[in-house]
């Protein structure tokens, strides 16, 4: 008796289970489908218009500038945020995490990946991106250019100006005039100041992306792409890829 007891009442507990189980309540809840009509609103459409002045998350964006770092559709010159010591320091931390490995830490396009065969990457020490407005560079980070990513998901768009605020600094240091510099200092050539140091002799000369560094094209040259030109063989790509001027930089 014990025993069909204990049989009775475990079925009884498995068939209670069972039933709880089958319950359709979340099933046949009230729900919109996605462009489905729906019989709940006047109109039938269960998708309802945008309240009027409605803004994405992450989407308000009041000074367009500082988001795009265009105006009036063009690139712009000008800096949305203050210029600190504070500011430049973050600039060259991030610049070292997320631009290095291409660009590398000195910005002429000879960073570790293009080293070990990947595209080249922009030299900032070119005319031409020495002559690129402040804006190029933050939409470049939005945006992406060429074989290069957008990097909005890994900076904030104030990271990105201070990445570009730090690029100026780069261009610079390695371009500098003695208009450039305040009272009491003074322009020196890389070359006096690796002598002075010590160091070797081929430290400053011009740069040169090293051989195995391809556009991955069938003629090897960007294509319309600007970017350093590597020639058609890599002794040609060292030589092409030399900046006319010596870099210099700012001393004390």
């Amino acid at each position: 008796m014990r025993v069909a007891r204990a049989v009775t009442g475990l079925s009884a507990m498995a068939a209670m289970l069972v039933l709880a189980g089958c319950r359709q309540d979340m099933h046949d809840q009230p729900k919109f489908f996605p462009q489905r009509g729906t019989s709940f609103y006047a109109d039938g459409r269960s998708v309802r218009p945008q309240v009027e002045n409605t803004v994405a998350r992450n989407q308000l964006h009041q000074d367009a500038y500082f988001f795009t770092g265009l105006q009036n559709g063009k690139e712009g010159e000008g800096l949305p945020i203050q210029l600190t010591p504070a500011v430049m320091e973050r600039g060259q931390e991030r610049f070292n995490v997320y631009c290095t490995p291409c660009h590398s830490r000195v910005g002429n396009g000879d960073g570790m990946i293009v080293q070990r065969g990947y595209r080249p990457a922009g030299d900032f020490h070119t005319d031409r991106l020495r002559n690129a407005p402040l804006g190029h560079f933050f939409n470049v980070m939005t945006n992406g250019f060429g074989s290069m990513p957008d990097y909005a998901a890994q900076l904030t768009p104030e990271d990105r100006w201070a990445v570009a605020a730090y690029i100026r600094a780069l261009q610079l240091s390695q371009n500098a005039k003695q208009s450039d510099v305040a009272a009491g200092q003074h322009v020196q050539s890389l070359h006096d100041i690796a002598k002075d140091e010590g160091l070797p002799p081929g430290f400053a000369e011009p740069w040169g992306l090293p051989s195995t560094a391809i556009y991955g094209t069938p003629n090897n040259q960007d294509n319309g792409i600007p970017g350093q030109n590597l020639g058609t063989a890599p002794a040609a790509a060292a030589k092409s890829a030399q900046p006319a001027a010596q870099p210099a930089e700012t001393k004390q």
